[in-house]
């Protein structure tokens, strides 16, 4: 069997590859996106029943720069930048690895990716109902992905039956949360400030993982998947464009007169800072950490983006109906609604799907000759 496509479960001793690294993986992942849902309710909460009371903008803007922070502190303290490429272009006077070409563009992507994920986490909704509609949507994407690389010749692999069953289910799960709305609920699909979020995340999210996967699917045999260097060379990127999208965003006013709420909420995030915002900017931290979990599953080795993403998104739905528990026990947040726990039956019956398709994928790669 060769090594990293073995049947390994020791979550402390893995291989590449291997399904107890993908393992590890989720349970990173979904910690931290549980400590990440829970604190965006606290934060938020309303200041009348003891909770700091931030406006959405002020803990966004502050939340961003914590997640930001981590990102770019390990990417820089160990060096993740140093890309291994397989061809280096002239750029002008330096030379640089071809790949920061379509690199490049995924972190502009990811810098909208970010801020949109948060927002929609601060909508009228529990944080289940959030993830359902956003993780069902990047189901759709992988899906979709898989399809136009295998027709480009990229990608070499087919998608397994219980791949697409598993889809179906996590499209019915998004269905049941957007289409089942009882009295008094938010109606998503008439929010315009909903459908403009929802809408900004897909396109950015469509064009970044067709990247990714483009990035896996066309290294050449025996070439390092270097998904640490993709990591870095995509933050350092987003993080540039957040930084001048928050400047622009925050002279606006001035400069045009503006008197957009959105605007004069965010320029007096930093004028007159809430009290506690440096905490919001430690909330960011886990956030921070979400993002290495959820690349690495993504590009994680001989898979295809409809696993891979089913398994992100899937991840991520459990620890949402995690927070959404924890954050009603705790600040009397949105309890789930009975469609809210039907979706999460078919999250499930999604996830035992999956588990049929991962088995047939190993035992794939263990028949795959080694380069």
């Amino acid at each position: 069997m060769a090594e990293g496509q073995g049947y390994e479960m020791n979550l402390f001793k893995t291989t590449e590859g291997s399904t107890g690294r993908l393992l590890q993986l989720c349970i990173g992942y979904f910690s931290f996106y549980v400590v990440t849902g829970v604190t965006v309710k606290y934060f938020t909460g309303s200041a009348a029943a003891g909770l700091p009371g931030m406006n959405e903008i002020e803990y966004l803007a502050f939340n961003t720069i914590g997640g930001n922070l981590i990102c770019l502190v390990v990417v820089l303290l160990f060096g993740w930048y140093h890309l291994t490429t397989i061809r280096r272009i002239k750029a002008g006077p330096v030379t640089i690895p071809m790949e920061y070409l379509y690199i490049i563009p995924s972190g502009i992507c990811t810098a909208i990716v970010i801020p949109t994920t948060t927002l929609m986490y601060l909508l009228p909704i529990s944080v289940m109902v959030a993830m359902v509609i956003m993780r069902a949507s990047v189901i759709i994407i992988s899906r979709t992905v898989d399809a136009l690389q295998i027709r480009q010749g990229i990608l070499k692999k087919h998608v397994y039956r219980e791949e697409n069953i598993a889809v179906l289910f996590a499209l019915s799960a998004a269905a049941v949360n957007i289409l089942w709305v009882g009295p008094g609920d938010f109606e998503f699909v008439h929010s315009v400030p909903a459908m403009v979020i929802l809408g900004s995340y897909i396109v950015a999210y469509s064009i970044r993982i067709y990247i990714m996967n483009y990035y896996k699917n066309t290294r050449p045999a025996g070439t390092k998947l270097d998904n640490q260097g993709f990591f870095a060379i995509e933050q350092i990127s987003a993080s540039a464009a957040m930084v001048l999208a928050g400047i622009l965003l925050f002279v606006l006013p001035a400069w045009t007169g503006s008197t957009s709420r959105v605007l004069l909420k965010f320029h007096t995030a930093f004028i007159s800072p809430h009290p506690i915002w440096p905490w919001a900017v430690v909330s960011g931290l886990a956030y921070g950490m979400v993002a290495f979990f959820s690349v690495f599953i993504f590009m994680f080795k001989g898979r295809t983006a409809t696993f891979a993403g089913l398994v992100n998104r899937l991840t991520s739905l459990v620890a949402g109906t995690t927070a959404t528990i924890i954050s009603y026990l705790l600040f009397q947040d949105r309890f789930p609604k009975p469609q809210d726990w039907l979706s999460l039956v078919f999250i499930f019956i999604a996830v035992g799907f999956l588990s049929v398709a991962e088995r047939k994928r190993t035992a794939e790669l263990a028949r795959t000759p080694a380069h």
